[in-house]
């Protein structure tokens, strides 16, 4: 089963405009096996609105269009892929309180002593007060939203002309859930957001626009799931049940994650998977390559073997022997004189025995 994939940087696509622009070639990749590319995608901008906890705020809505010349069976995944961003940092790892997350109450004090810093606390007219949840990992989430349909576009509809729905529960490890538990403060006006979140919390948490549930809140238990390289993927939508048929597509984006500032990027990838996973060709290359070193490394030692060869076993070579070999003769004068029995001693006086 071969693997088809879309991979679009939609980094710059706050600066589009209104209009379809085509995007340039080292800004996507397309991947479908035994078929054409298709039409190279294309995505414009206009000025929209965010919303979360019943507050909106001024964003820029990106729409890509795309198209997929062939079925992807199903199940169809879709990620959000970041590059440049160390989440392997030490100091970054180590930016959480795990029993915060499980649903202990913290205080302010005690996450003062928590890894949580920089980002334990936060101090606002001589009042100390806890973040929730506290530490850089919450803090930096990524928070671009895609819209969960693919939209069918224009005449090139597709076989079905339908929407294509995905869908964002069941996308976090089935032991993720565990590590989380629901928020320990009872006066919410006495704990903080992160400070990355206050578009969503503009006015701080209150019962009206309490913090979000990180028990239910996936996207969120996918984040804190900390990736080893500086370029990864993380899954934020999927279909399980229908393939992605044939046609062309259009997917909205609300750009609120700022990657400019740390020199990244950000883009969208639909992909299948295969048995041995999605598509992955660095591990392809880096069998690829161990594999060759290998077969030299192998050439080598038998051109060795047969220019030079060693019997099974050839103590000789053996570090103490080799030590032991310019002491040989002085060794065997020794031994020989230990040997023979002496004929008399230092007075002349004969031995008796």
């Amino acid at each position: 089963m071969s693997v088809a994939e879309i991979v679009i940087d939609y980094t710059k696509c706050d600066r589009a405009g209104p209009n379809f622009v085509q995007i340039p070639n080292d800004l996507y990749s397309l991947n479908f096996p035994g078929s054409s590319e298709g039409n190279p995608p294309e995505y414009m901008s206009i000025q929209g609105v965010g919303t979360a906890n019943k507050v909106t705020w001024p964003t820029m809505k990106c729409t890509i269009k795309f198209d997929v010349p062939v079925t992807m069976k199903k199940p169809v995944f879709m990620y959000y892929r970041l590059t440049h961003f160390y989440q392997n940092h030490r100091r970054y790892i180590k930016s959480m309180d795990p029993k915060q997350l499980s649903g202990v109450y913290r205080s302010a004090q005690d996450l003062k002593d928590s890894g949580c810093d920089p980002l334990s606390v936060v101090e606002e007219n001589g009042v100390t007060y806890p973040i929730y949840p506290c530490g850089l990992i919450a803090n930096s989430m990524f928070n671009d939203t895609f819209d969960l349909t693919l939209k069918p576009f224009g005449t090139t509809t597709t076989t079905t002309n339908q929407p294509y729905n995905l869908t964002d529960i069941g996308i976090a490890w089935k032991d993720t859930a565990t590590k989380y538990g629901p928020q320990p403060y009872a006066n919410l006006s006495m704990v903080k957001p992160p400070p990355n979140w206050w578009k969503s919390y503009p006015n701080g948490y209150s019962n009206s626009t309490p913090p979000i549930d990180i028990t239910k809140n996936e996207h969120f238990q996918v984040w804190m799931r900390i990736s080893g390289l500086p370029n990864f993927r993380k899954m934020y939508a999927k279909n399980e049940k229908e393939h992605l048929h044939v046609g062309t597509y259009t997917i909205d984006v609300d750009m609120n994650y700022n990657v400019t500032s740390f020199g990244g990027t950000k883009s969208l990838v639909i992909s299948t998977v295969s048995f041995m996973g999605g598509r992955n060709p660095f591990l392809g290359i880096a069998y690829i390559v161990v594999g060759v070193l290998c077969v030299v490394l192998g050439l080598l030692f038998t051109a060795r073997h047969l220019y030079k060869p060693r019997r099974l076993g050839d103590h000789t070579y053996l570090s103490w022997n080799q030590n032991a070999a310019p002491n040989e003769s002085s060794s065997n004068s020794i031994a020989s004189m230990d040997e023979a029995p002496p004929s008399a001693t230092a007075t002349g006086a004969s031995v008796h025995y």
